[in-house]
């Protein structure tokens, strides 16, 4: 059976990462360019499709405007630039999408923001809200506080991750190079470019280089680790070359590209990785509410009968029913300590009872696995 090649047309939620040597140039901002980006990202949200940017280009603004010297920057020096940078860069995407009545966030995370699943569930939940008001959240790195232990490094995995943090079904790395080749394109006339991989074997990710262009961090080698990550959380991935005007445009019209093909779609995904989270409480609930959950509702604390178990906001928890079935896996909202303390009580008095506006479910729809 052929597989079947996503078209960038179609994508319900696309996550586009651009490169720095894309968007700075060394006359500074390629605004032409970003102008170009932004009509194509326009038109995407015209047409149905949610738009996340996951895009490079901070310190390099930063270091032309603070005139640092050219080559590797020392720490402190990369973070003075980034401060200065990212507020240009959040500055330059909000002029340009705002001809077309789009609005624009701005998110800075780290790596920590990712594998804490608390800041996790926050930064998803905070892009699930974003892009329901139709925003276009702008993503990058926190390079101004983002130590080695808990930097990502490059913003192919990022943007990865960012993919699959907020269930995209497309990641398009938009770069110096059309996609993957057997070997280096510039220094292998014998090299052949792979428009499809169904499978990222050994062999494929021998074929990883070193990067190309001197502002860019990501080589070959970081893209296919991105890779692997998004087509785990059931996202395709594209890589395509982005220095034309309106590249998303150009690979949805047939310019040549990588794909890189999931076997399964985001939302299947995460429900299987939740699925295999070891539990750490249980949360019982009633005839009513089981119903509810068989019917793909989310669990409601008028709907819990008891709680056990020592958990935190974000841990993984087990949904039995009255007869100790297992109902669903999910990610709880709140403390085992808050969770006693509003089950059974509508979503309505959550703040009387904890003395803070909380959230309606104790555990959403999208954060368990039936």
């Amino acid at each position: 059976m052929a597989a079947v090649i996503p078209e960038l047309g179609r994508a319900q939620r696309l996550v586009v990462k651009i490169g720095s040597a894309l968007l700075v140039d060394d006359k500074g901002l390629r605004a032409e360019w970003l102008k170009a980006l932004c009509d194509d990202v326009a038109a995407a949200r015209a047409r149905g499709t949610d738009v996340v940017l996951v895009s490079s280009g901070a310190i390099a603004l930063g270091r032309k405007v603070l005139e640092l010297p050219a080559g590797p920057l020392r720490v402190e020096q990369a973070q003075a630039a980034a401060a200065v940078g990212q507020i240009r860069l959040a500055r330059a995407y909000e002029e340009a999408l705002a001809p077309h009545g789009v609005k624009t966030a701005q998110l800075l995370v780290t790596l920590d923001d990712t594998t804490d699943r608390r800041r996790y569930l926050n930064s998803r939940a905070t892009m699930q809200t974003l892009l329901g008001m139709g925003v276009v959240p702008i993503v990058n790195e926190n390079d101004t506080v983002a130590t080695d232990e808990i930097r990502f490094g490059d913003n192919d995995r990022l943007a990865a991750q960012i993919a699959v943090t907020c269930g995209a079904d497309q990641l398009l790395l938009l770069s110096d190079v059309d996609g993957l080749y057997t070997a280096n394109p510039k220094t292998d006339p014998t090299a052949r470019h792979l428009p499809v991989v169904e499978q990222i074997t050994p062999e494929i990710e021998a074929m990883g280089g070193d990067p190309i262009s001197g502002l860019s961090k990501g080589g070959m080698k970081t893209k296919l680790m991105a890779a692997r990550t998004a087509v785990a959380g059931g996202c395709a991935m594209a890589i395509a070359e982005g220095s034309v005007l309106n590249p998303l445009n150009a690979v949805a019209t047939g310019a040549r590209v990588t794909w890189f093909l999931p076997d399964t779609d985001p939302h299947v995904a995460r429900k299987r990785w939740i699925a295999a989270m070891k539990p750490k409480g249980e949360v019982w609930v009633d005839a009513g509410a089981a119903q509810a959950l068989r019917g793909g509702k989310s669990l409601l604390p008028a709907g819990v009968t008891s709680v056990s178990g020592r958990f935190g906001r974000g841990d993984p928890v087990v949904v039995l029913d009255g007869q100790g079935g297992t109902l669903a896996s999910g990610l709880v909202r709140y403390s085992s300590t808050e969770a006693n303390a509003i089950a059974g009580h509508r979503s309505d008095e959550i703040e009387k009872i904890l003395g803070y506006p909380g959230r309606a479910a104790l555990i959403h729809r999208d954060d368990m696995a039936i």
